[in-house]
């Protein structure tokens, strides 16, 4: 009875903690409508700078607790919502989910940049852990009856606001009728940001509350994912319900509790399945809970894309392994290897192209797939031992196959989920993958046969060899997997250009419309989810084969998220996007770290800027994500908008082109570095389109903006050219006067000369 007593407590101090940060979660989704995926991040970035205050400077307890719950929780959420969420209406779901998982991992970055990760932070409870008292025979610290009062207080508050106050129902009108909320003088704008500052002071809470309890070190990434297991409890209240996400907080922290106490200890999976139950949990309520009904396209989103045509993609296809053809004549062997890392992923990134740029249809865990067809391969596609072993073509095959059918099925009980629900079925799939199957390092048997899933941590996957085809060699597997990405590619526009793809294209759009036209979207769901699968599993054996090897952090949750970021910002639907998705997520972090710490080791005097440099490009780079909403088509839609508007003015093309190769060859003849031909190269690129506006516009600007360069500003009207009546009629419109009234200045008549007048005569 004790033993139960005790991790019932425990489950309930767990599940205070829980509660206090879903209901965070629950107060800024009903008024903005954005589910905040950093909330998480919040909680962490919070309680690092607890720690700071009270542990690195030596602060009183309660005066850090006020200034980090109080002020700058608070001060946190407000400005999200200033600076970026109330900058996402008429978006699509897609992109509301990569802004915050954008800040996600930008908080992260910056937490490892200011508090370096290798040093060990410890937290102790409130009072210490000396300070407790006994009930029934169980011991209980004064940490956790705070923990415990705090949660039922915010429980009680929370529903008086939302039920017995003004500010509650003005709170929920917010996102269901913000114009009518408009109408009635209201200002909701201004209530979101006040629930999001409310949420970010939660979310600070509930991280200094959870990390004493938890104990152990503190940790960015491991913080972040324990606030993120409140996202269950938070799915349990339908974002809607605060007593209902109270008892799903609860039901959620003694459940993992009892899991603690009662499992066999030999058992040596129990440890893990401990870890991942918060996502079993949040996957298995996402499936029972009932779901809105289908909607129609009742808002256009700001997204736009261009698909192109067949002969179009294979064009470019063909271009792309030529000019990575011309690149392998300049790189060193290290930096092919790691082209041909990112290369695999931009074939992962074709996964999200496929499901949520064609059919609208979102996956947070694109990696996870990748990890599974590695584990197949591993298993059953390598043949030979040591420096002899080969993965083989039909390990590929089989591991490719395997993934899809593991797609099917993750798909086939959330075929009928939705934007973010289906967002968080696939995250759920992804962390319990990450937490339960990769870190299965121990030996079972199974109808007598010995194995382990992930032995040692580690699955070494050699390089594919067929025939006179071998992988081993860097620039052979480079451009191997470049020519796979363009086959792929081309395969992927012609499947967007078939019936099968306007059907994808129609389901985006509106899936009630779909439906009415007797489309079967269960079958269309699942057919998408298992191309993408397949996709990803064949960029995930590919990946493992780059590395040589590969362990459970390579398909973590985290590196899922920044793939999915980066492909959303290069553009979710375009297959340029995926290509700098992939690149930027498989070599660009590395490039960037690794070129500023070669530079500090060069100049030991400039050692502290460099390496600060390398950790503010990690962070920009999450910047980037966060301006998605400005720009929801992506940056490779404005790249080619402004290349498009160059097919009038050839010469300038042409002069780009020859400038380019002439940067090519000094690069090919040493006289410049490759780094120098990069950043020219880049710059070329960028500028060109500028170049072609400043050398010939009339040939690339249009007729509106020819003419808005031509007329005379009207601050120098009268000056740069003569006061005419059409520049007054133009100053008319531009002043909102009426027309065909006279303005013309009066000069009074001459009167004619009377007596008494004086007259000067010179």
């Amino acid at each position: 009875m004790t033993t139960f007593l005790t991790f019932t407590i425990l489950g309930l101090v767990l599940g205070s903690v829980y509660a206090i940060a879903a209901s965070g979660l629950v107060l800024t989704y009903n008024t903005s409508g954005i589910f905040n995926f950093a909330h998480g991040a919040q909680a962490m970035l919070g309680t690092f700078l607890y720690w700071q205050l009270t542990y690195g400077w030596g602060w009183p307890m309660w005066l850090s607790l006020v200034v980090v719950v109080g002020v700058v929780g608070p001060a946190m959420g407000a400005i999200l919502h200033a600076l970026i969420m109330k900058g996402l209406r008429d978006t699509a779901d897609v992109t509301k989910i990569v802004v915050t998982v954008a800040i996600l991992l930008g908080m992260l970055y910056l937490s490892q940049w200011i508090w370096h990760p290798e040093e060990a932070r410890i937290m102790e409870m409130f009072f210490g852990s000396g300070a407790k008292i006994e009930f029934a025979g169980v011991v209980i610290r004064v940490h956790e009856i705070i923990c415990l009062v705090v949660a039922a207080a915010i429980a009680v508050g929370l529903r008086l606001l939302f039920t017995r106050s003004r500010v509650g129902v003005v709170m929920r009108g917010a996102v269901d009728d913000p114009d009518l909320l408009r109408l009635n003088g209201h200002n909701p704008d201004r209530v979101a940001a006040l629930s999001w500052a409310m949420g970010g002071a939660l979310a600070v809470l509930a991280g200094v509350l959870i990390t004493p309890i938890g104990g152990g070190a503190l940790e960015a990434n491991a913080l972040t994912l324990l606030v993120i297991d409140a996202f269950a409890a938070a799915m349990f209240g339908r974002l809607r319900s605060i007593p209902r996400t109270f008892v799903g907080a609860m039901v959620l922290g003694m459940t993992a509790t009892y899991v603690m106490a009662y499992f066999p200890t030999d058992w040596t999976w129990s440890g893990n399945f401990r870890v991942s139950l918060p996502m079993i949990i949040l996957f298995v309520v996402l499936i029972v809970l009932p779901q809105d009904r289908l909607r129609g396209a009742a808002i256009r989103t700001r997204e736009r894309y261009r698909v192109p045509t067949v002969r179009k993609a294979a064009v470019w296809g063909a271009v792309l392994v030529a000019v990575v053809f011309l690149l392998t004549l300049l790189m060193e062997e290290t930096s092919v290897t790691t082209f041909a890392l990112g290369m695999t992923f931009a074939i992962i990134a074709l996964s999200l192209t496929v499901l949520t740029g064609y059919a609208g249809e979102l996956n947070l865990a694109p990696l996870s797939f990748g990890a599974v067809a590695t584990i197949v391969a591993f298993h059953f596609g390598v043949s030979g031992t040591g420096l002899a072993a080969r993965l083989t073509l039909w390990g590929i095959l089989l591991a490719v196959l395997v993934t899809a059918v593991v797609g099917g099925l993750v798909a086939l009980p959330a075929l009928r989920l939705r934007g973010l629900y289906l967002a968080l079925a696939t995250m759920a799939f992804g962390v319990f993958l990450s937490t339960m199957v990769l870190r299965d390092t121990v030996e079972h048997t199974l109808f007598g046969r010995t194995f382990s899933i992930f032995p040692n941590g580690t699955l070494i996957v050699p390089p594919l060899k067929i025939g006179p085809l071998d992988l081993r060699d860097p620039e052979t597997f480079l451009l191997t997997a470049t020519a796979l990405f363009s086959l792929i590619a081309v395969g992927l526009v012609a499947l967007r250009g078939s019936g099968y793809g306007r059907r994808l294209a129609a389901m985006k759009d509106s899936p009630a419309a779909a439906a009415m036209l007797g489309q079967n979207l269960v079958k269309l769901k699942f057919g998408v989810f298992m191309i993408s699968a397949a996709i990803a599993g064949l960029g995930g054996v590919l990946m493992a084969s780059a590395s040589g090897s590969v362990a459970g952090e390579n398909f973590a949750v985290m590196a899922s998220l920044g793939l999915v970021m980066l492909t959303v910002v290069g553009g979710i639907g375009y297959i340029s996007g995926a290509l700098f998705g992939g690149l930027m997520s498989g070599v660009g972090f590395t490039i960037m770290v690794g070129t500023f710490n070669d530079l500090a080791a060069a100049t030991p005097a400039m050692e502290t800027i460099y390496k600060s440099l390398g950790q503010l490009a990690m962070v920009a780079t999450a910047l980037i994500g966060m301006g998605v909403g400005k720009n929801p088509s992506g940056t490779v839609h404005d790249i080619i908008e402004g290349y498009r508007s160059l097919r009038k003015a050839k010469p300038v093309l042409i002069g780009g082109a020859v400038a380019e190769a002439v940067l090519y060859v000094l690069t090919l003849t040493g006289v410049i570095g490759n780094w120098w031909f990069a950043i020219l190269s880049a710059c070329l690129g960028m500028m060109l389109p500028v170049f072609g506006k400043m050398i010939m516009p009339e040939a690339v600007l249009s007729e509106e903006e020819l003419a808005r360069r031509r007329s005379t500003p009207l601050e120098l009207a009268g000056i740069d050219e003569p006061y005419t009546e059409e520049l007054r009629r133009r100053l008319d419109r531009e002043l909102g006067l009426p027309p065909g009234v006279d303005r013309a200045p009066r000069v009074p008549a001459p009167r004619a000369a009377e007596e008494g007048d004086v007259h000067v005569v010179a």
